[in-house]
């Protein structure tokens, strides 16, 4: 159950990258590998670290703004490939990088290839509302898909809802402009008959409603899930810039003491850190994407749920549940294809 942490990818690293895996190492069941320039992963880890903390050296970097394709056929020794193919090749369980989401996706889905009966893999966010949270998918992995790979989102969604958030039995819900079966445009219409065949299908909803109503598993097209994800962080961002350009640097103290406790169960909803990072669902490995400009703390919580999801044998579970869901000979014949 080792972790790969590419220790090289991110707004923060090395830095803050290797400090968020020494935070989780102790709390993960087997050993940490970061990924990346020895001597440079060297000279930001302490004299004493933990005996589950390994180096495995990688000489090249894939840039943010870098083609992923390009990275995937030239930098055969960047720190992520290095650790997608440590995965590969069952030496670590997992994956998480801030780096490259783009870069990261494509290379996990060429070394790994997908689940059979899974077309397109899927970015699982997980959101905050009023019922404990949901995961939206797709987030952004497969822009340009048909309505049927939302069916195959369902499964992933609902397999990832039960095994790492602990939800029964969860329900999907379809993102559309109106509650009625009738709504949206052609994609929806078609992507909501293909889902009404399942019994946990609970029907459209919109966008205002994820965030009010109970849902489990919210899906879409990677377009439109990246940029509710967008919206939902940009308008939490100038919602805190607002209160806090309004008032005074020297009242600041003052107003937030006295209502510490009970923001502080809103901000742990609210905090990207939180979550820590997003899994790349229907590969035959795990893959945690956190974001670009993670700090310690969220590196901290995505190696934490990717040792979650590990432990819960996700990508054993997403198999089965293709499978049981979509039918032995078509999840083969698929999955070939």
């Amino acid at each position: 159950m080792n972790i790969a942490l590419d220790a090289m990818g991110g707004d923060n690293a090395p830095a803050d990258i290797i400090q968020g895996g020494l935070d989780a190492c102790a709390q993960i069941h087997g050993d940490l590998i970061l990924v990346g320039d020895q001597d440079v992963i060297k000279s930001h880890l302490p004299s004493n670290v933990p005996k589950n903390v390994k180096i495995f050296h990688a000489s090249q970097v894939v840039d943010m703004d870098e083609k992923p394709l390009e990275a995937y056929r030239k930098k055969k020794d960047s720190s992520m490939m290095v650790g997608i193919r440590l995965v590969k090749e069952g030496k670590a369980a997992a994956f998480v990088s801030a780096g490259s989401t783009g870069s990261a996706s494509a290379t996990a889905l060429l070394t790994w290839r997908q689940v059979p009966g899974v077309h397109r893999p899927a970015i699982g966010t997980q959101l905050p509302n009023h019922h404990g949270g949901f995961v939206l998918l797709d987030a952004g992995a497969s822009p340009d898909v048909d309505p049927s790979h939302l069916v195959e989102f369902a499964i992933l969604g609902r397999a990832y809802a039960q095994k790492v958030m602990d939800r029964k039995n969860p329900k999907v819900h379809l993102v559309n402009i109106g509650e009625e079966p009738g709504k949206g445009n052609a994609f929806a219409k078609q992507a909501y008959q293909l889902l009404s065949q399942f019994d946990w299908f609970a029907g459209n909803i919109e966008g205002k409603d994820m965030f009010n109503s109970p849902c489990d598993v919210v899906v879409c097209e990677a377009f439109v899930g990246n940029v509710i994800l967008k919206t939902a962080e940009g308008v939490a961002e100038m919602f805190a810039r607002h209160v806090k350009a309004g008032v005074p640097d020297s009242f600041m103290k003052a107003l937030y003491w006295p209502v510490k406790k009970v923001m502080a169960p809103i901000k742990k909803h609210m905090d990207y850190a939180e979550v820590g990072g997003s899994p790349l669902l229907g590969l035959n490995g795990i893959c945690v994407i956190a974001h670009g400009r993670s700090n310690a703390k969220a590196i901290r919580n995505a190696v934490l749920n990717a040792d979650k999801a590990v432990g819960a044998h996700l990508v054993e579970n997403i198999r089965e549940a293709v499978e049981r869901e979509l039918g032995p000979q078509q999840a083969i014949e698929e999955g070939n294809e």
